[in-house]
């Protein structure tokens, strides 16, 4: 298959490397003047855990191929789209008269209703996924990160067409597991919420890679995502249908803390997902907490340790950048 990733961010870059590694053509997508920029390869260290428990570390230079132009009738099987959310609409706008006879692959959070996010994309060439990597660039430029063994892919509501089974079919070459998410609407909101838990108490730190072991600080990210849970009931998603994914919420803190502390201590993966995220001015977790508060309250939704939060994700992060910096993908 050949594949673009849209952007050299975090995701795109591991799993770029990742689908390269199984026979697949990748190339990625970025904007004019930054391939000379980036060079012609990638220093990665990562913790690959497809086939060992602990994970396999790889520490490699990465030779990748990009490419500053997308016309219409280019022959790509496959464009994985993987943006944080509020920079979407831009990227959308710049792919769908450019998506040719690809499948887009939206690749990443969502808090708008799904069809209405990926604003004119066609929807029959959409597949929906979530990734389940993480990491950031290093000052050296080195990306350090983690890949876990699975994926997670869902449909709004009915069986996955052809289209959506061949990108499924694309990650299982990469020797990663298919998660199956029948209400895909209903996890992106679930996992959307407790990441603005998480997020909050990040921005109270100076960033999430404070969290790291920090059992009082993760149980009060924990406490705001549970704060958050009638939001989504507010919003028309089945609780009971997301029970896995909300019991770190729903269990009791002394239980649930003092785990996550251990696990972002001592296991490797755990602990790079969050201290890679060490920049006090990005934005992301401002959006999130910003648009999470925002509909909270508009439905009338409590939320008081994200609303004590406010006064560090009102203002902004870093400048939104240009259209066309969208390519820079997400972290």
């Amino acid at each position: 298959m050949k594949i673009l990733m849209f952007g050299r961010g975090v995701i795109a870059t591991i799993y770029g490397w990742t689908l390269q590694r199984a026979g697949h053509d990748v190339e990625f997508y970025v904007r004019p003047g930054r391939a000379a920029t980036y060079g012609e390869a990638v220093d990665l260290d990562l913790f690959d855990l497809r086939r060992r428990v602990w994970g396999r570390r790889v520490a490699e230079k990465w030779p990748v191929r990009y490419r500053e132009a997308l016309e219409p009738d280019h022959d790509f099987d496959l464009i994985v789209l993987s943006v944080p959310h509020h920079r979407l609409p831009e990227a959308t706008a710049f792919l769908a008269p450019r998506v040719g006879r690809a499948t887009v692959l939206v690749f990443g959070n969502l808090w708008t209703e799904p069809l209405a996010a990926v604003g004119a994309l066609p929807p029959d060439r959409i597949a929906w996924g979530f990734p389940q990597a993480g990491g950031g660039f290093g000052a050296d430029g080195v990306l350090h990160g983690g890949l876990l063994p699975s994926v997670v892919f869902g449909t709004l509501g009915r069986p996955p067409t052809d289209r959506e089974q061949a990108v499924r079919q694309a990650f299982r070459e990469a020797g990663l597991r298919i998660k199956e998410r029948p209400d895909f609407r209903g996890w992106l909101w679930v996992h959307f919420v407790s990441d603005a838990g998480m997020f909050s108490q990040g921005l109270r730190r100076g960033s999430l890679s404070e969290l790291a072991g920090a059992r009082g600080d993760l149980r009060e990210a924990l406490l705001a995502g549970r704060e958050l849970l009638p939001l989504l009931r507010a919003r028309g998603v089945d609780l009971r249908r997301h029970r896995g994914g909300l019991l770190p919420f729903r269990a009791p803190t002394w239980l649930t803390a003092p785990a996550l502390a251990w696990l972002t201590t001592h296991v490797p993966p755990a602990r790079m997902g969050l201290t890679a995220h060490d920049d006090p001015d990005a934005e992301e977790p401002r959006a999130v907490c910003r648009d999470v508060l925002a509909e909270a309250r508009r439905l009338g939704i409590s939320a008081p340790r994200l609303e004590a939060a406010e006064p560090l994700f009102a203002r902004a992060g870093r400048p939104l950048s240009p259209v066309r910096d969208v390519a820079e993908g997400q972290s």
